[in-house]
């Protein structure tokens, strides 16, 4: 009897120190200090706005997302709001019609636009604000509009209907081409696109537009947790940018996902990069 507890001792303790080895993810803040999540939820709760940075197929951004969703919504109740890139604002109505079970999830899915990768990443974000009657916005620019950017600059949204107009930041947009993330984007150039800034503004306007519908949602006492690409909040840019220009006494913290060989210690690349950085390992499967 005591053999097989020794031995049993001694499998666990191996293990044990297998998953030490192996962590799936460490959190760092913008200096490159370890910080455990409940310290990051500590800090967390305090702010007005969650602008959450995800790879759209890594498993740890999903899970983290929902898990840190979870807990503010423990702490916040009805006064947390959640909002996502991956829905368009064109598709509010369907999005309140299925929460509010005026609509069957049949219907839901078979008329709104999804992702690819919904079922897998964003409908259990979607499920917990409708078990829950939490109330989620739908803040991306309809990507037809997005795409006319692309192609032929801010000046083309003046000739959409005003109706059409009512699903994308106010007109004209504040853009500032100096901003180290649209400079990097059209430094990339090429990708079937013309040589000129159209790619970086089409960046622009769905930061514009997110940070827009964040705005007019939010309430005093309320809190929203936004989902989007990491690139649109990274190093304080992006959505971050337009909402401080929209209110410069908000409350906004930043969550940042990277992937590196070694989770243990953080990149200097990636120090100031967000308020909190998950590290992810690099070989960690995706979702798609």
């Amino acid at each position: 009897m005591k053999k097989s507890i020794l031995l049993l001792l001694i499998i666990l303790t191996a293990f044990t120190t297998a998953m030490a080895e192996l962590p799936a993810y460490m959190i760092f803040d913008s200096k490159g200090k370890k910080v455990s999540f409940s310290k990051m939820l500590k800090e967390i709760v305090r702010n007005d706005i969650v602008l959450f940075g995800e790879f759209h197929d890594n498993p740890i951004s999903h899970w983290l997302q929902l898990e840190l969703t979870r807990s503010l919504h423990e702490v916040k109740g009805s006064n947390l709001i959640l909002a996502a890139e991956m829905f368009e604002a064109d598709n509010q109505l369907i999005l309140d019609e299925y929460l509010t079970g005026k609509i069957s999830e049949t219907r839901f899915e078979e008329e709104i636009r999804l992702w690819r990768n919904y079922k897998t990443d964003y409908k259990p974000l979607v499920k917990f604000a409708k078990e829950n009657q939490l109330k989620f916005i739908a803040s991306n620019i309809p990507r037809r509009y997005a795409s006319m950017v692309a192609w032929g600059g801010f000046e083309v949204l003046e000739s959409l209907s005003e109706e059409a107009r009512s699903y994308i930041a106010p007109l004209p947009i504040e853009y500032d081409p100096e901003l180290p993330g649209y400079k990097k984007m059209l430094d990339m150039g090429g990708m079937g696109k013309p040589t000129n800034d159209f790619l970086p503004k089409a960046q622009a306007i769905k930061d514009a537009t997110m940070a827009h519908f964040m705005s007019v949602n939010f309430e005093t006492g309320k809190q929203i947790i936004h989902y989007h690409g990491t690139y649109h909040s990274d190093f304080y840019e992006g959505i971050y940018w337009y909402l401080r220009r929209l209110d410069g006494e908000v409350n906004i913290v930043t969550i940042a996902t990277v992937t590196q060989d070694d989770v243990k210690k953080l990149s200097d690349e990636s120090m100031g990069r967000a308020d909190f950085i998950i590290v992810v390992p690099s070989t960690m499967t995706r979702t798609y």
